[in-house]
């Protein structure tokens, strides 16, 4: 995986998925110019070998929780144990190692105020290696949770291309995090959602056998769960793969009549992966990529610092990313998920 390297048609593959995810293989040659075994051929190779991963991603927001951005300083050795263990549970994402593998950064997304509560105020407080919890919620996310808003890819297709594969304008829109009125899912849901997590191109067929669904129920449920953002399927990369081998968790301290205008032209910039604006004495929060130090550093010192209403700017270095959005990180492979039956909640949702 350290050597693998997308060649320019892979990349062309891949914003193609970015911009539909479950797009058939013969629409994507049809405009990238190869022909649909290549297509085939070229995915399966990246997939097999940890570099991009489809699946299905869970939008908290729209079932009424809270997403919390969570930094947790360990003791010297301590910090990897909890990472594995945190990157087992299905409510806990985007996990790294940062300041020389002593400091874990996660977002939380319980599916009730107990399950959190239970996490942020006992589990992780009494673990003998933890010596500082700061947990921040997420207020506004202007950049993430779906692949194709990372525009370090923009460009890799022409504008005609892109428009034949459906995209149209831009293709992210800034969200609340937290929806207005929470959908609820059943049992059926939940099932179809487990197999979307497994694998996001699968089949109308054997997403209905993998949920004990018909594949017309299917179809139909996952229409209105797209459609009512309570799951989108994402293109999940190895970041280096794409030469991008200096990764940073960034904090900001932002004057808060400026939050806004930088979460913004953050989510413009191609370094950014990620940018909400968060609770806490650090009121912006962004994961950056680049594809060595001292691009790092210009980044930070030259446009970061050149932003009106920035005040000062923590910047933590990724040592070891343990799990992106869903899927369990081995070295730089992304690995595959398997199968989770998720539980049917029967707590009502965070108010």
């Amino acid at each position: 995986m350290d050597s693998f390297k997308f060649d320019p048609e892979d990349l062309r593959i891949i914003r193609a998925l970015q911009i539909d995810p479950r797009i058939p293989f013969a629409a994507v040659a049809s405009v990238v110019g190869l022909s649909e075994p290549t297509v085939s051929r070229r995915y399966g190779r990246m997939q097999r070998m940890g570099a991009v991963r489809v699946t299905g991603v869970v939008d908290p927001g729209a079932l009424g929780q809270s997403q919390w951005m969570v930094r947790l300083r360990c003791r010297p050795g301590g910090a990897a144990a909890i990472a594995e263990a945190l990157a087992h549970r299905d409510d806990v994402s985007w996990i790294t190692l940062s300041a020389a593998g002593a400091e874990i950064t996660c977002a939380v997304r319980s599916r009730s105020q107990e399950q959190r509560d239970d996490l942020l105020g006992d589990k992780l407080p009494r673990a003998a290696a933890v010596l500082d919890l700061e947990a921040s919620v997420m207020l506004r996310q202007f950049l993430g949770g779906r692949g194709h808003y990372w525009a370090a890819l923009a460009g890799v297709l022409t504008t005609e291309q892109e428009t034949r594969l459906g995209a149209a304008g831009s293709p992210f829109a800034e969200s609340v995090v937290v929806a207005g009125r929470a959908q609820q899912l059943d049992g059926d849901d939940e099932r179809l959602l487990s197999a979307l997590a497994a694998d996001g191109r699968a089949s109308l067929a054997d997403l209905a056998s993998g949920a004990d669904l018909t594949p017309s129920r299917v179809s139909r449920r996952l229409r209105k769960l797209i459609a009512d953002r309570v799951v989108h399927i994402d293109v999940e990369l190895a970041p280096t793969a794409l030469g991008y081998h200096s990764r940073a968790n960034l904090w900001l301290r932002v004057h808060p009549s400026e939050t806004k205008s930088v979460g913004r032209a953050l989510a413009r910039m191609p370094e950014v992966g990620f940018a909400a604006a968060v609770a806490g004495r650090n009121n912006l929060h962004a994961v950056i990529h680049c594809r060595d130090l001292d691009e790092l550093f210009e980044f930070t010192s030259d446009r970061l610092g050149a932003l009106p209403g920035v005040e000062s700017a923590d910047v933590s270095l990724i040592h070891r990313q343990v799990k992106q959005a869903s899927t369990l990180v081995a070295g730089n492979r992304l690995e595959k998920r398997p199968r989770v039956q998720l539980p049917v909640s029967s707590r009502r949702p965070e108010q």
